[in-house]
């Protein structure tokens, strides 16, 4: 199973980008997304940003990955 994972690009150097994901912010490589900006959102699979996302959708995702935290802490 793959699992992607959603971001916030914050500053652009590219091919890099640094995302903010959950609060962590790390490097990506964004050459396989057209023409990325700071502040778009981006699902990252294997340090590759590998798709545009719309606001709507980040926060979708976003919850999803906060109740399976949810879970996991109570487990």
């Amino acid at each position: 199973m793959c699992l992607a994972i959603c971001g916030e690009i914050k500053n652009l150097d590219l091919p890099f980008a640094v995302v903010n994901i959950k609060g962590v912010e790390t490097c990506v490589n964004v050459q396989l997304i057209e023409e990325p900006l700071m502040g778009d959102y981006v699902l990252i699979h294997a340090g590759f940003a590998i798709e545009k996302i719309d606001k709507d959708y980040f926060d979708y995702l976003d919850n999803i990955f906060e109740e399976m935290l949810k879970e996991d802490d109570e487990l």
